[in-house]
């Protein structure tokens, strides 16, 4: 689960990190207000979950009141990556004099957390490693232990920090290792970390929660908002979506089967146009809406089902493909490989659905669906 800015901001406060003084606004008339209160300069900053704001118009510095109208006019209803702009973050101007990098994440491949520190701050991490990876630095965290002291300072004196600024940085990174604890989050993200005359300062602020730990931080389920399109539609249903940039629409049972079915389109020359996962067990529904959900994306020409019958019985699959093509308007070629629990009742309920091609192999379906997609 990912939170707005402000929302991370407000958490950033609660834990002893300076953030810049804001106001959260829905109405062109809010926006010329906390302007106004802020005398007349200020960075209006769309609240959105996804990232590349800034390079898509999302983050502005207005230098009067009436600017402030103008652009929050244009902001509002406007669509950044699918996310429509709904609320503006009106902040104070900070006098910034350099910008960092600071997060802890879970390091999957380590089996640890890491706290990352860059003196490149304000761009995508990604790109300080591609052209500067000198300039990123790391501490492995072993969850047993926890973050020490020592390791810190290491790390400020690997980094070169100013020893003036030891401790603001060594007290941030500490209160942002607690929140990623006691949030139970998979990333807490300060980019950029601002330098002041009175010390270091969250510029922005980026939190994002395991769903699965969210039972036991109601306060935060509250928080919870679903992006718009077609990943929040999938959320809502409890399916696991990613919009690719291929025409080959997938939908599987289980992350690892989506993954060695995506795998083996890119082996034959297609390009997936998604990752769906409709998870174990999914119901006659759930793959109807799954299906509604591919429809919708007009870059799909072709669409591939594959699924493994264990907990997921391939009959109740089959009725919901049947439930699909008589109430969706599908225009697409469908090629579905049903195997495991009930194939044989699957394979029945759809052997006179002439709109789709059943096959026997993983390895033939994507060969198929390949084929079929280029002549669309």
């Amino acid at each position: 689960m990912k939170l707005y800015e402000f929302q991370a901001k407000q958490i950033f406060t609660k834990y002893g990190i300076k953030v810049p003084k804001g106001s959260i606004a829905e109405s062109v008339d809010e926006v010329r207000r906390f302007v106004e209160e802020f005398g007349g300069k200020a960075v209006l900053k769309a609240q959105v979950l996804v990232g590349g704001r800034g390079k898509a118009g999302g983050i502005k510095i207005v230098n009067s009141v009436e600017e402030a109208g103008e652009i929050a006019r244009e902001m509002l209803g406007k669509s950044i990556k699918g996310e429509v702009i709904r609320k503006i973050y009106v902040e104070e101007l900070v006098d910034v004099k350099e910008e960092w990098y600071l997060s802890v994440t879970l390091d999957r491949v380590e089996k640890s957390f890491s706290l990352i520190f860059s003196p490149l701050g304000g761009v995508d991490i990604e790109e300080i490693a591609l052209k500067s990876p000198e300039n990123i630095f790391r501490i492995k965290i072993d969850p047993r232990w926890g973050l020490w002291d020592y390791q810190l300072r290491e790390l400020v004196w690997r980094a070169k920090v100013r020893q003036d600024l030891w401790r603001d940085l060594i007290t941030t990174a500490k209160a942002i290792y607690r929140i990623f604890i006691e949030k139970e989050a998979e990333l807490v993200e300060i980019n950029p970390l601002g330098v002041t005359e009175k010390g270091l300062i969250a510029l922005d602020a980026k939190i994002t929660i395991d769903d699965n730990a969210l039972f036991r931080h109601r306060e935060l389920e509250t928080l919870r908002t679903f992006s718009e399109g077609l990943e929040g539609v999938a959320e809502r249903e409890g399916m696991n979506y990613v919009k690719l940039d291929g025409n080959i629409g997938v939908i599987a049972n289980g992350a690892g089967m989506a993954m060695a079915t995506m795998d083996l389109i890119y082996l034959e020359g297609g390009k997936p146009a998604n990752f769906l996962d409709i998870g174990g067990g999914a119901s006659a529904e759930m793959m109807k809406k799954a299906l509604e959900i591919l429809t919708k994306d007009e870059n799909v020409k072709a669409i591939f089902i594959n699924i493994f019958g264990g907990i997921t019985r391939c009959d109740e699959v089959a009725k919901g493909l049947l439930k699909a093509f008589g109430e969706l308007d599908i225009k697409v070629p469908v090629v579905v490989r049903l195997s495991g629990t009930n194939e044989d009742e699957g394979k029945k309920i759809l052997q006179n659905l002439k709109t789709i091609e059943i096959v026997e192999t993983m390895e033939e379906g994507a060969k198929k669906v390949v084929e079929v997609a280029r002549w669309q």
